[in-house]
């Protein structure tokens, strides 16, 4: 009888002339592979990062600098930088997440440059709430073309508020919310303790769940 053994692409690759394998039937681990290889990256493999993953660093840049006209700037400068360090990524599987702090690094980069000061917000609602929680998700399930309209119009408003919200607040809640980092990676990368990260997210979305509420109501 026959017997076989698991073969990743990661073990077998030399074996196969690279031309033959699409850069479109890789893994994403394996496209940051290949582009570890060599003294540059690989072109056909990078580009492919970059489909995957473009709308991905709009997003996170959308909501940390919702009013900036130059974010397509950033984020081909995010794509820079990633070009450049790619090398420097021992662990290929955690890309998403190194590259999410390569587009925050950057944010905060441009944000000490210009010296931006947000008009004053404040975050003491005349409301108060009892956990200062909301729901970030709706279900996904074949909606009704009517319910596909609300949720647009719920997102919408919802994207209105965030871009609302005062700067360290809105940049907390980007990465906790939109980008999904932990209470302890998002101290690390804003340098703030523990303690003050979650007071900025408690707070931030009781102000989201207070600018919302009329609309939620209606």
């Amino acid at each position: 009888m026959d017997s076989y053994l698991p073969v990743s692409w990661s073990t077998v690759k030399a074996m196969i002339p690279q031309a033959s394998v699409s850069a479109k039937d890789l893994s994403n681990h394996d496209l940051v592979l290949r582009c570890q290889t060599g003294h540059r990256p690989d072109k056909v493999a990078f580009a492919e990062l970059v489909r995957r993953y473009q709308p991905h660093v709009e997003k996170v840049l959308y909501h940390l600098a919702p009013d900036w006209q130059d974010r397509a700037d950033l984020v081909q400068e995010v794509w820079i930088r990633v070009y450049r360090n790619i090398r420097r990524l021992n662990e290929p599987e955690k890309f998403q997440g190194w590259l999410s702090r390569i587009a925050t690094n950057l944010f905060y980069d441009e944000l000490r440059k210009r010296k931006r000061t947000a008009p004053p917000l404040s975050l003491d609602a005349p409301l108060t709430f009892s956990d200062g929680e909301m729901d970030w998700e709706i279900a996904a399930e074949t909606p009704e073309p009517g319910e596909e309209l609300s949720r647009q119009e719920f997102y919408g408003q919802l994207k209105a508020a965030i871009a609302d919200l005062p700067e360290v607040f809105r940049t907390t809640i980007v990465l906790r919310e939109i980008d999904g980092m932990s209470y302890e990676e998002i101290a690390e990368l804003t340098h703030a303790s523990l303690g003050t990260v979650k007071s900025r997210i408690a707070r931030a979305r009781q102000r989201l769940q207070f600018q919302l509420q009329p609309y939620l109501d209606a």
